[in-house]
């Protein structure tokens, strides 16, 4: 592995290197989320539809932990990118050691109050009934390997931004793999339940950031760290936290969006109505992940060409990423249109949800043909620096318009109205982010 390969993001052709850095966050995230999407029916058909519900109760508090690494990940990346390509190695290094202070001081202080505030969160964030148990034994279990996931979020983040998107998806993927192969061992054959469940996961984690350790001590990485580099540094910091400010603040309002869903849908409909939602929430992350893999592959693309001002490279990668994903979100709406109810069925064989399910799995996915839009133009304005605009276009979606709608469609069109809230924030979301990249091009990227 030569250690200059990151070069590479600033010399080959546009669509070669979108394809070398979209397939392989693809197939990540793809394994990722086929895992979440196994797991789930796994956990669906060997422990009962309400530990579908349990779980996704769990996924806020433990998703929001992690996010922090990956906040932190993402925000040192579009630096330690930008840094490579305005060829100022110091910078990357010192960056890269701030990324691992910063994410174990926070992720360990989250852990510590999220298990100090146990019987009070899992309620807030819609276990309630029989709901509460299994999800209290999950998300303790879970907890415990959360900041070694936030570490794996940082750590894949700057694999991908030295180029090497090969490496990141390996360490995607060993954690899925492994939870599938632990979640068989430990639930079906060991009968261990939600212990079993919340054990795989957690093993899992660790898996992954053995990995990732190897990858940054190998000669595989060319970020080669020593002791001054973990000191933090009040510009970097700054700059960072800017910037991964954003990713935080997304998954911040996506946890903040379940823990809404869960309570309103719970009082709509009951745990069958929380359960559908664990459902199509599973699809919502694993049948993106063409156009989530695309999203990942243009970041370092893009922040690499800023930094280096080849600015008519940065146009058309933009150009170029809005393309293959649309194209990857119209295939991915047939199939939901076409197949919902053969999806809904590989999860559970309960009947009330298997006839309300697929109708509304159709409202959720109506808008994907023009997410890439929204997801390209937000993320285009994270790579290069500028925190504000990417932070309001991320929030865009879920904090201006879903987050509305879910309380205001309701009133007219009961549970109904929370689903229809989907499309509609995709819509106006795309909207918006259109006319400020358009206007982004015109102003900078032409000048």
């Amino acid at each position: 592995m030569k250690p200059n390969q990151s070069a590479a993001l600033g010399t080959e052709s546009i669509g070669s290197l979108l394809i070398k850095q979209a397939v392989p966050a693809s197939i990540g995230i793809l394994v990722m989320s086929l895992n979440i999407l196994v797991d789930t029916i796994f956990v669906g058909n060997w422990i009962g539809s309400i530990a579908i519900a349990a779980i996704n109760v769990v996924l806020p508090v433990s998703f929001f932990i992690a996010a922090l690494g990956m906040a932190i990940g993402i925000g040192g990346s579009s630096i330690i990118s930008r840094a490579l390509g305005a060829d100022n190695k110091e910078r990357a290094l010192k960056t890269f050691g701030n990324q691992i202070t910063l994410t174990l001081l926070l992720t360990t202080a989250m852990v510590v109050f999220g298990l100090i505030f146990i019987n009070e969160l899992i309620p807030a964030f819609g276990g309630k009934g029989d709901i509460f148990e299994p999800a209290k034994i999950y998300y303790r279990i879970v907890l415990y390997g959360v900041p070694l996931l936030a570490l794996c979020m940082m750590g894949n983040n700057v694999i991908r931004a030295e180029g090497k998107p090969k490496f990141a998806m390996i360490a995607m993927i060993i954690p899925s793999v492994g939870n599938l192969v632990l979640d068989y061992i430990l639930i079906n054959l060991l009968d261990m339940g939600m212990e079993g469940a919340a054990w795989a996961t957690t093993v899992s984690y660790g898996l992954c950031f053995l990995y990732v350790l190897w990858f940054f001590l190998s000669d595989k990485s060319e970020l080669k760290i020593n002791w001054t580099h973990f000191g933090l540094n009040t510009s970097i910091i700054k700059e960072m936290s800017a910037l991964g400010f954003v990713t935080l603040a997304r998954q911040a309002v996506v946890s903040v969006t379940y823990l809404l869903m869960n309570n309103i849908l719970f009082n709509l409909g009951g745990e069958a109505s929380v359960a559908a939602y664990g459902i199509i929430g599973r699809m919502l992350m694993f049948a993106l992940f063409p156009v989530l893999g695309v999203t990942q592959g243009f970041l370092p693309i893009a922040g690499y060409n800023y930094g280096a001002h080849k600015f008519s490279r940065v146009r058309e990668s933009i150009n170029k990423a809005i393309l293959y994903a649309g194209g990857l979100g119209l295939l991915i709406f047939a199939l939901i249109m076409i197949f919902p109810e053969s999806i809904v069925s590989v999860f559970t064989k309960d009947a009330d949800i298997l006839s309300e399910t697929p109708h509304y799995m159709r409202w959720v996915f109506a808008a994907t043909p023009i997410i890439a839009i929204q997801l390209i133009g937000s993320a285009y304005f994270q790579a290069i620096g500028k925190a504000v605009p990417a932070l309001l276009l991320t929030l865009t979606r879920q904090g201006f318009f879903f987050i509305p709608l879910i309380f205001i469609l309701p009133l007219f069109f009961g549970e109904l109205g929370v689903w229809i809230s989907f499309p509609a924030a995709d819509v106006l979301s795309t909207i918006v982010t259109g006319y400020f990249l358009n206007r982004e091009i015109r102003k900078t990227l032409r000048a």
